[in-house]
């Protein structure tokens, strides 16, 4: 909401003016008055208002005075004059000192509404100017905590070349990358009727929900490793592995880990998962290969040739499709049309010369890719299927013969994404909305609020929450209950906490509280889920 002051010596007018201002339909609140300048001021620091609506003549200190500390003060929020008509002669200076309205009293509630809703979109011009300009300092403060994520990312899908300039391994780590072994595992989550249908907010949760299932197993069983999450419905495990263990007694062990990683996902999720094993590699730059031999032989699980009939699979690691397919979901969640066209034209020629290739893989790959396109789309609020509303997707498929035809194929669909209206609302919010995401699940068990993420992302609370609802279908307020409703209901199956304990864990320092909010989201008491468990 927009908070809104108002100064003013006249008793009458105050309490005239917050009845005439339609505070709902504007989206506004009333944050405080004063009855002149001096006061008015001391409000304006406390409340910080968005809107400061003042008169002229009062006594102590006037308002034209008043708006010059103001302005000295660097006041980012917008000043409405409204005065007696004798006072017309100070327009000039008003105009001077860039106040953004000047009425006259008496004024109607008309006029009083219509001034106010042309400075609110003045409000939110201003928030939009200010976050373009603010643009390199916000990806620099939102790539600081993911910064070695993404570097994990880039060296484990081969695209780190770009990176490496500046993203080398850190100092501190060298002796920990250079030294050791390492295998990737990747991991598929299975399609079900389930995942197909679920929400964006549905989609997080079990996302994080199956992270920190892997993350927790790996810090018990293999300290030494990298969960890294991929495209869509895939994640991979980097292990690295200390040069002195037999390969064999290596492989073993991560193979059981495997085997619980599925059984705690299946057990805590109802979810499949499948797993597949790249080779070890000496050489933290050889990642990517081991990530491309964990997922053939994923998709070696997935199209299964005919008795009597060779593989569909291509045997030739050159084709990368993880790298392909990282690349592209780059270039489609950021509407690089150009870059996206590039990218595939050339993992097409590299098909093209690729005797191996067959129409079951390339209809595979249709089928992949859209999973993936679907998955980026969502992320920024927008569904597929209403982009594509008569699409019907296995007839599509089933046509694709040739590389020629899948390359045109997907160029048709990326235009048509890039070109959407829809994404242009939505693509540039991703980064926050991802931040305030990714900032809910770190710190649900303390205190997190909008202006938190305000101070963060250099952004009003209003206008997050406006990006935020617009992105997931949530407020900020309603995701963070979920998030801690999810890992409550993950406590107590566990059955080793109290309720008590639960509560403060999840950031509720008053139990009965979080026991009706509890009930509201799962329809039982926790002592109902737990006694169940």
């Amino acid at each position: 909401m927009w908070k809104i002051l108002i100064i003013d010596d006249d008793f009458q007018v105050l309490e005239g003016m917050k009845k005439a201002i339609p505070w709902e339909a504007i989206d506004a609140e009333f944050v405080g008055e004063a009855s002149d300048g001096a006061e008015g001021l001391e409000m304006i620091g406390r409340t910080k208002p968005d809107i400061v609506i003042t008169d002229i003549y009062m006594p102590v200190m006037n308002g034209l005075e008043m708006i010059e500390r103001l302005r000295e003060a660097n006041f980012p929020g917008e000043l409405i004059i409204l005065s007696g008509y004798t006072d017309f002669q100070y327009a000039r200076q008003a105009l001077r000192l860039q106040v953004s309205d000047y009425l006259s009293k008496p004024v109607t509630v008309d006029e009083l509404r219509t001034v106010l809703e042309k400075v609110i979109k003045e409000l939110e011009a201003k928030e939009l100017i200010k976050m373009e300009q603010e643009e390199i300092k916000k990806r620099l403060m939102l790539y600081e905590p993911f910064g070695q994520q993404e570097w994990l990312k880039s060296v484990i899908t081969g695209t780190f070349q770009k990176w490496a300039a500046a993203l080398n391994p850190p100092p501190s780590e060298q002796q920990y990358w250079l030294h050791r072994n390492h295998l990737v595992m990747g991991i598929e989550l299975m399609s079900t009727i389930r995942t197909a249908n679920l929400s964006l907010i549905d989609w997080n949760l079990f996302r994080f929900a199956l992270a920190n299932i892997i993350q927790e197993i790996l810090t018990e069983d293999w300290p030494e490793s990298d969960f890294i999450e991929l495209h869509s419905h895939h994640a991979a495990i980097m292990f690295h592995i200390e040069r002195s263990e037999p390969m064999d007694t290596a492989l073993a062990r991560i193979k059981t880990i495997g085997d619980r990683i599925a059984v705690c996902i299946l057990t805590y999720l109802q979810l499949n998962i499948r797993i597949g094993l790249g080779q070890i590699k000496a050489a933290w730059q050889e990642i990517s290969d081991s990530t491309e031999e964990a997922f053939l032989d994923l998709l070696q699980m997935t199209i299964i040739p005919s008795p009597g009939k060779p593989s569909s699979l291509p045997s030739n690691l050159a084709i990368r499709p993880i790298k392909f397919y990282q690349e592209l979901a780059e270039a489609i969640v950021y509407s690089k049309e150009e870059t996206a066209a590039q990218i595939v034209d050339a993992y097409i020629r590299q098909l093209q010369i690729m005797p191996s290739i067959t129409p079951a893989y390339l209809q595979y790959l249709c089928t992949e890719l859209w999973t993936i396109f679907a998955y980026s789309l969502y992320s920024v609020g927008i569904v597929l299927d209403e982009l594509f509303p008569e699409a019907h997707l296995p007839s599509e498929i089933s046509q694709i013969q040739t590389p020629a035809q899948l390359q045109e194929w997907l160029r048709a669909k990326i235009h048509i994404i890039a070109t959407s209206r829809h994404w242009s609302e939505n693509s540039k919010h991703k980064e926050a909305v991802d931040f305030m995401i990714q900032y809910a699940h770190d710190h649900y068990a303390e205190e997190v609020s909008l202006e938190d993420m305000s101070k963060q992302l250099y952004l009003s609370r209003n206008y997050l929450n406006q990006i935020f609802k617009k992105a997931t279908g949530e407020t900020f307020t309603n995701y963070l209950i979920q998030v801690r409703m999810k890992k409550a209901q993950a406590l107590l199956a566990e059955g080793k906490h109290l309720i008590y304990e639960i509560a403060e864990k999840v950031g509720y320092k008053n139990v009965p509280y979080f026991s009706s909010i509890f009930k509201k989201y799962t329809g039982m008491s926790p002592s109902e889920v737990g006694k169940s468990g």
